[in-house]
This record gives C-alpha cells, sequence and structure tokens, in this order.
C-alpha cells in the first residue's frame, strides 16, 4: 500500500478526505513509505465546504500494494450525488480486480456500490443513508451502527470521521498495533473508536487517556507483545516503580495491568490469525504464548469459546 490514491469528486467533504490524508501522511512522517496522490475527472474540484481543490487527471499506475480512498460527498440523498464518469469506476474495479485495496469514507460507499464492488459483501455507510445504500445496492449487505468494515479488500467507513478510523485500521492491519498507536498519538486523537474489525481494537479501546508514562509503556506492549517484558523492566524502560506503573496503568485503562493488556493484545492478535485460517496451537506461538492453554483459557473467558 505504498500509493494512497484519493479520487475526489464534486461536493466532497474536506475531513472525509483530510482525515485518512492525515493518518497516512503521519505513518509516512515516521517512516513508512506512502505516497499521496488526488485524481478527479476535473481539474478544480469544489467542496462542500467552499474549498475548491486541484487535482491530477490521469490514473498512477498502481499495485496490490495500493489504496484507492474515495471521500464522501454533500448530498440529501445518495441518487443526489455527484456524477461519477465511467473511466473513474473502471479504474476502481480494475485496481480491486488487481489485488488493490479500494475504501469509502461516508457517502463514498456508492461510488464503490456503483462500480460494483458491494455486491455480495459487508459495507456500511453514514447513518441517514444507510437505508437508502441498501435499496440502490441490493447485493450488498449493509451492517449498522460500526465505525467501518472490510471485506475482501473492500473498506468502508461510516461518518466523517470515521474515516480517521479507518486510516488507522488500515495503518494496524499492515504495520501493527504498535505503529498506528503512533500515529494516533501524533495527531492527538487518544479516544480511539472500534469499528467491526477487532484486530486493533485493544489498542484503540484503551488509548483514551492523556497520561504520557502509561501511552509510553503502551508504546512497548503494543511493540513487543508477542515477546516476553516483565513488569520490573517495563517499569525502568519508562522511570517509574513497578507499583507507581501499575496504578497508574490501572487507572488511566480503566482496570488493567500492564500484564492484562499485554494478554488482551495477544488474544486479539490470535483471533485474527484463527480467523485466517490458523490452528489455535500455531496462533498461540506466534502471538508468544509458551502454552496454547493459556489461549484457550483467555478465549473461553473472553469471547466464550
Amino acid at each position: 500500500m505504498s500509493h494512497i490514491v484519493f479520487l475526489l469528486v464534486p461536493g466532497l467533504h474536506l475531513l472525509d478526505l483530510a482525515g485518512p490524508a492525515q493518518v497516512f501522511s503521519t505513518a509516512a512522517d515516521f517512516g513508512h513509505p506512502y505516497t499521496l496522490g488526488y485524481v478527479a475527472e476535473q481539474p478544480l474540484v469544489p467542496t462542500a465546504q467552499g474549498l475548491p481543490l486541484a487535482a491530477g487527471l490521469s490514473w498512477p499506475e498502481l499495485g496490490p500494494e495500493d489504496l484507492i480512498v474515495v471521500p464522501g460527498w454533500r448530498a440529501h440523498t445518495l441518487a443526489d450525488g455527484p456524477v461519477i464518469g465511467a473511466a473513474a469506476l473502471q479504474a476502481l474495479r480494475d485496481h480491486h480486480a488487481r489485488g488493490g485495496t479500494v475504501a469509502s469514507v461516508c457517502a463514498g460507499a456508492d461510488a464503490l456500490g456503483r462500480a460494483g464492488l458491494l455486491d455480495g459483501r459487508r459495507c456500511t455507510t453514514h447513518h441517514d443513508v444507510q437505508d437508502e445504500l441498501a435499496r440502490r445496492h441490493p447485493g450488498a449487505t449493509v451492517v449498522r451502527d460500526v465505525l467501518y468494515t472490510a471485506d475482501d479488500r473492500v473498506v468502508t467507513s461510516a461518518g466523517i470521521a470515521s474515516g480517521i478510523d479507518l486510516a488507522l485500521h488500515l495503518i494496524a492491519t499492515r504495520h501493527g498495533p504498535a505503529v498506528a498507536a503512533q500515529v494516533a498519538r501524533d495527531m492527538v486523537v487518544y479516544a480511539r473508536r472500534n469499528g467491526h474489525e477487532p484486530q486493533a481494537s485493544a489498542m484503540l479501546r484503551y488509548r483514551s487517556h492523556l497520561d504520557d508514562t502509561v501511552h509510553r509503556a503502551q508504546d512497548l506492549l503494543d511493540a513487543r507483545f508477542d515477546r516476553p517484558l516483565p513488569l520490573s523492566a517495563l517499569a525502568a524502560a519508562v522511570g517509574v516503580s513497578e507499583r507507581t506503573l501499575t496504578r497508574l496503568f490501572t487507572r488511566a485503562t480503566g482496570g488493567l495491568t500492564p500484564l492484562r493488556y499485554q494478554q488482551t493484545l495477544r488474544l486479539e492478535r490470535a483471533e485474527h490469525l484463527i480467523g485466517h485460517g490458523t490452528t489455535v496451537d500455531a496462533a498461540a506461538r506466534a502471538v508468544g504464548f509458551e502454552d496454547p492453554r493459556m489461549l484457550r483459557r483467555l478465549r473461553s473467558r473472553e469471547i466464550g469459546r
């Protein structure tokens, strides 16, 4: 996903564009290879907030690791939305067919639907137009009350600000929760929200605080969740005593100790691996459990399996 290309349509919402663009731009600032580009069917694109945007008219050459994002737009109904030309819809189809990922924010899901990419897949959009999206694209499964969905490299998000959550999810999926946490923290969006996909939920859910000591401890745990990290070493790394770290950590995360937080990260990563066909024993080893029985106990306790 080295190239992030935004398809700009008339009337787009600035935050639908700027939120995800900021996430990937910040990831690039931290050394991850992202290049952002903007394509439209006209050289100057009016936005819902009145600021016109300049864009290129030709598509760059894209590969399977690249991403196309369609920001949403202002319209009373999806049927009143902007015209999107056949060439742009074909570009979306072709990119997905070549193994690439396509994503949308808010009403942008309708563009993916017009391209035929929602058929047989789960998707979401802003709550005001969810029913209309389901009517316009009956082959899709519209999921309500979630921030984003991901289904076979088609990723959709709900309301305007949820584009940030979607982009952080993609960063976490590609680079791991530690990088996503680093980006979220740099953007000062500590109060992260969960989407439908659980892979990064612990990283997002337990970052809704402003304790810098705990954030630094979480950075270390996020980066090394699959390896032993004794409390003594963790406390020394952040410059406090073990007792102080446990007290601060428990207060900031709503009751989790550092060990329980690490186990939660391991469990969620293991669930992701199991969901993609890995055996329980192999998933346990991959996330750092020496004994697979520990993973089975955690799964039983947390999700009743």
